[in-house]
């Protein structure tokens, strides 16, 4: 028995050891998947941002000044730039925490993590064990919930800032513009229009004069990883040696929980008849 439980815990320790190269393939895969990404962001906000201001709402984006038209549109690049850093700072916050680094490393990682445009509470440091598959893919699930994070971020962030430029209407509230960003995949097909973009058709009440409400058509800033990835050739085969990775790792996963359980059992049979004895 003895001999079988050494036997077990052999192919643990080399399930171990294939885990943790799968771990390392995994954080470079999503450092490189990331760093597409922020380009990409960028591109489809100013994109967005454009359709927007041209054919969501064109009287409102000729009634500014030149000047104002510039800020705007370095204001937007911002916003881009700063979200691009922090899908690449999300990864290397997270990294500490697989490569086992110290305390004092972990928070400086955190503080680079905040932003003043953008900051997302969920983009902060996991202590993993890159051995453990279950570890593992709470890290890789969590990293996926940053980046929507950010994404829903920076599309309300977009919308705020170009609502106050006076291109999108003031009378839209500010839940509308929160709904707006954080409306999913699914129901986001509300009416067609280009990628990114939400069309939304809402009753907007007057509180002095109910008869005066109606039905309003808005346009605002959406935008979706499917879209985002689905425009971008590198981005989109990136994202599939990551799903490749995983089903590596989901493999591994159940053989390495399968060996746990035979030298569970194993133990706990030997425990039996140490402690058995005959009346």
């Amino acid at each position: 028995m003895a001999r079988a439980i050494e036997r077990i815990e052999r192919d643990i320790a080399a399930l171990k050891e294939a885990i943790r190269a799968i771990a390392v393939e995994l954080q470079t895969a999503y450092a490189s998947y990331l760093n597409t990404l922020g380009l990409a962001v960028r591109k489809q906000l100013i994109l967005a941002s454009y359709h927007l201001c041209t054919q969501g709402y064109p009287e409102n984006f000729l009634h500014l000044s030149l000047n104002q038209r510039q800020q705007l549109q370095q204001a937007i690049r911002k916003l881009g730039q700063v979200a691009a850093e922090q899908l690449l700072t999300s990864i290397k916050s997270q990294e500490v925490g697989l490569d086992k680094g110290d305390e004092d490393e972990d928070e400086e990682n955190k503080e680079v993590t905040s932003s003043e445009l953008l900051n997302t509470s969920n983009s902060q440091s996991l202590t993993a064990d890159t051995s453990n598959p279950i570890e593992l893919v709470k890290w890789q699930q969590n990293l996926e919930e940053v980046t929507q994070d950010i994404l829903k971020k920076l599309s309300h962030d977009a919308n705020v800032l170009i609502q106050k430029s006076g291109v999108l209407p003031k009378k839209l509230p500010e839940p509308i513009l929160a709904a707006a960003a954080a409306a999913s995949e699914a129901s986001a097909e509300v009416m067609p229009g280009p990628p990114n973009l939400l069309n939304l058709v809402i009753e907007i009440e007057n509180e002095q004069q109910s008869e005066d409400s109606g039905l309003t058509q808005i346009m605002a800033i959406n935008l979706r990883l499917g879209e985002i990835e689905f425009a971008d050739v590198t981005l989109s085969s990136e994202r599939r040696q990551i799903r490749s990775i995983l089903v590596q790792l989901n493999k591994l996963g159940r053989e390495y929980q399968k060996k746990h359980r035979e030298k569970a059992i194993a133990e706990a049979e030997a425990a039996w008849r140490a402690s058995w004895f005959e009346d």
